[in-house]
């Protein structure tokens, strides 16, 4: 076996790799950026001096943020969207897929025409927002995880994932006498942990991130999210910034809008940045099989 590679060969091998680090560049530096400006020196940050390495590096911005209740507050809440809206969309999720992958659903076709119409078609803000609010939703934890309680694209993902399991398994449990029920969770959910780890993933993504739900059906400051504190610590960093520093934490630093509303999207990221590792092997195989048998 020749294990010497041509010069086009090694070539092309470097010109993959040279994207690749091109490509990791771009996606990392934004976030490796936001992270150094938050500590560095507020007055390294004004002269336009952080660019590649901190200056004066200092945790004042982090310091203050710790003393925030607020944050910690809009902290909570966020993680109770997150692990209740994705715990609804998984399990909602499920069921759907699981029903629209028997082949013996009378009507199948057609509720997977509508199902699949809505992703076209929809009834729009003001509608939805009417609907949300005659049923009493409006400044309640419901509004913000029960309007997008299934993703019709992550349905049809789970849909083609559980429709390349045998259906000899489904049978022989039915002679064994389980229903439908049974079927779904001693057998389907335990053969399907990647599609279901990439669904929890892309579920608990979207309502991290989400803040627009929450401005439209919340009135109440105290309910508010994370990403929706951060939305306004943003909005005010950028007027903050035009009059300089907003604060001096000891031994000559200054604390600038940019440290403060940095270090907040810093602390907003991490737990994504976290979590994302664990899930990273089930991610791959589950929205790869589930998108190939398709």
């Amino acid at each position: 076996m020749n294990t010497h590679k041509t010069l086009g060969s090694r070539l092309f091998d470097g010109i993959n790799i040279l994207l690749l680090v091109v490509l990791v560049f771009i996606t990392v530096y934004p976030i490796y950026y936001i992270f150094i400006v938050s500590i560095s020196d507020g007055s390294a940050i004004n002269r336009g001096l952080v660019k590649f390495f901190p200056h004066d590096m200092t945790l004042a911005a982090y310091m203050i943020i710790l003393k925030n209740k607020d944050i910690w507050h809009s902290y909570a809440n966020t993680l109770l969207y997150t692990s209740l809206g994705t715990t609804i969309n998984v399990i909602l999720s499920a069921m759907c897929a699981f029903s629209l992958s028997r082949k013996d659903l009378y009507g199948r076709n057609v509720f997977i025409f509508m199902i699949v119409f809505t992703m076209f078609l929809s009834g729009g803000l003001i509608p939805t927002y009417l609907v949300v609010q005659k049923l009493g939703l409006i400044n309640t934890v419901w509004a913000i995880v029960l309007p997008s309680a299934i993703n019709t694209f992550n349905m049809i993902i789970m849909k083609t994932f559980f429709e390349g399991i045998p259906i000899s398994l489904q049978e022989s449990a039915f002679l064994d006498g389980a229903n439908d029920i049974q079927i779904l969770t001693r057998i389907i959910l335990p053969l399907s942990m990647p599609i279901i780890a990439t669904m929890i993933l892309f579920y608990a993504v979207q309502h991290w991130n989400s803040f627009f739900p929450a401005l439209l059906y919340l009135n109440n400051k105290d309910m508010y999210p994370v990403q929706v504190l951060l939305r306004n610590i943003v909005i005010a960093g950028e007027f903050a910034d035009q009059q300089g520093e907003i604060g001096n934490v000891g031994s000559g630093f200054r604390v600038v809008a940019a440290n403060y509303k940095y270090a907040v999207i810093i602390i907003t990221i991490i737990p994504i940045l976290v979590v994302y590792p664990y899930l990273q092997k089930y991610f791959a195989k589950g929205v790869m099989i589930g998108a190939l048998k398709g």
